[in-house]
């Protein structure tokens, strides 16, 4: 247990995210005015010209920091980090790859910087100087940010949109998983309900946005191959009835699970033009996989990637998760050169995090977090992979408990990004979002956002559909 004690509430949560980075195992706890506190305990005092931290039994005054009385609570916000972290790298003689940044999306920072005019050199130095963070993630973000910007200068800002349609069924549930996920099996005989529900949700967002411009189209779960052919027939034709795709560069249905393809399921797909699948083995050995409660083996992930070649999608995306129980450096490389062998067309590589929603907590009472390994070398392998079959980083984010304090990152081909995964983590453009679970984020033209969310719970959805589009038509006819 780590207990932090501040004297005043301010940056609560940027206190726990980073002690959290230094103590993955431990329970951080951050209190306000408490005099006392479990396990070790760190105080920070806020003054009226800095911050000062000190382990609680220890003597002295403990680490300062000077703060210009007048900051701003930016500047204020930076250099409590960099106390913090400077605090912690000594005494545990441990380095963060991303420095100071806890946030999701480290590339927003190079972004800006770039749109400023400033150059490489600069934006390298002031993210180095201010977060702490290493050449090598520095440079990483910068190059993601420049091509993120060249990608997405097609889109129509102002009046286009991005929709995503979100299928909540899987065959199962993984262990690492916390996205609303039913099993099909559960739910067989209410698709057709749900299925009604979203086309209530479509007909009311097509027309309150048909005069806007549909960018990229994402369907999305869950696992949407888990429907039946005539199902994913039924929901794509409504794409189409309530929607004007003239001028959509990219449509997107995830296919993530193995277990849920067939050559029927990916005709209809390709029917329907969609430009884009993934088809996601999270690791190529086998006994991880029955860990994780995926049903399907690596050879089923191997004969659905043909199918998908066969029936003439060329582009495919494959997911894998590094970090994974038991998995060392040998395990990844294995899953490297097998994915290799098939030669995807995009790569998304995944640092393990643990969800508070997910199994993988009971996993860890039981294992111990010691068999959840993620290192510069298993980053490594890789990113040699991804190079190797000549792709390039495209976008990149970041979540909390990240195994390693390391980095989720999209790889493709050129000409093979994925549009809607840079605008889900950019936040530049609005994306409606229909189905259950599902957020819909509006974006204004001052860079204001505003969110509304779908209920979770399937059952719930169905039942209050119209709410769900009260609740959209609130924020979408919002000037």
């Amino acid at each position: 247990m780590i207990t932090i004690l501040i004297n005043k509430p301010e940056f609560e949560y940027d206190i726990h995210s980073l002690v959290k980075a230094f103590y993955p195992e431990e329970d951080v706890k951050v209190y306000c005015g408490e005099e006392a506190g479990e396990g070790m305990v760190f105080r920070i005092g806020f003054e009226e010209n800095g911050m000062r931290m000190r382990l609680g039994e220890e003597e002295g005054e403990g680490a300062w920091m000077a703060c210009a009385a007048g900051a701003g609570r930016g500047e204020r916000k930076n250099v409590l980090k960099q106390l913090i972290y400077q605090t912690l790298s000594e005494r545990l003689g441990k380095e963060l790859p991303w420095g100071t940044l806890t946030g999701i999306r480290p590339t927003k920072i190079p972004m800006g910087m770039l749109e400023e005019g400033r150059t490489e050199e600069e934006i390298l130095e002031a993210m180095k100087r201010i977060y702490l963070i290493s050449g090598e993630k520095g440079r990483l973000s910068i190059e993601i940010a420049k091509r993120e910007k060249e990608i997405l200068s097609s889109l129509h800002y102002k009046d286009g949109y991005s929709l995503y349609i979100g299928i909540p069924f899987c065959p199962t549930t993984c262990l690492y998983c916390s996205f609303t996920s039913y099993p099909i099996a559960s739910w067989k005989k209410r698709v057709g309900e749900y299925l009604e529900a979203l086309e209530k949700e479509m007909a009311y967002v097509g027309e309150a946005y048909r005069d806007r411009i549909v960018d990229t189209v994402y369907i999305g779960g869950g696992t949407p191959t888990t429907l039946e052919p005539e199902e994913l027939d039924r929901l794509l034709a409504a794409v189409y009835r309530y929607f004007d795709l003239s001028y959509v560069q990219e449509f997107t249905a995830e296919a993530g699970r193995a277990d849920s393809i067939t050559e029927e399921k990916l005709r209809v797909l390709k029917k329907h033009g969609i430009t884009r699948i993934s088809i996601n083995p999270q690791t190529m050995r086998e006994e991880t996989l029955r860990i994780i409660g995926r049903k399907h083996s690596p050879e089923q992930v191997r004969e659905a990637f043909a199918l998908a070649r066969k029936e003439g999608f060329d582009h495919i995306n494959m997911d894998i998760i590094l970090g994974l129980p038991g998995e060392k450096e040998e395990d990844v490389r294995y899953t490297a050169e097998e994915i290799q062998k098939l030669s995807p067309d995009s790569l998304t590589v995944h640092s393990l995090a643990i969800k508070r929603a997910s199994g993988l907590n009971q996993w860890i009472e039981k294992n111990g977090m010691a068999a959840l390994k993620n290192t510069d070398a298993t980053m490594g392998i890789a990113a040699e992979a991804a190079k190797n079959m000549g792709m390039r980083p495209y976008y990149l984010y970041r979540q909390k408990n990240m195994s390693g304090n390391f980095e989720n990152v999209g790889y493709a081909l050129p000409g093979k990004y994925g549009i809607y995964n840079i605008l889900i983590m950019e936040e530049v453009q609005t994306i409606v979002a229909l189905g259950a679970g599902a957020i819909t984020k509006r974006v204004y033209g001052d860079g204001r956002i505003e969110r509304c969310d779908n209920v979770k719970d399937v059952a719930l959805y169905i039942e209050k559909i119209d709410e769900m589009i009260g609740r959209k038509r609130r924020l979408l006819d919002e000037r």
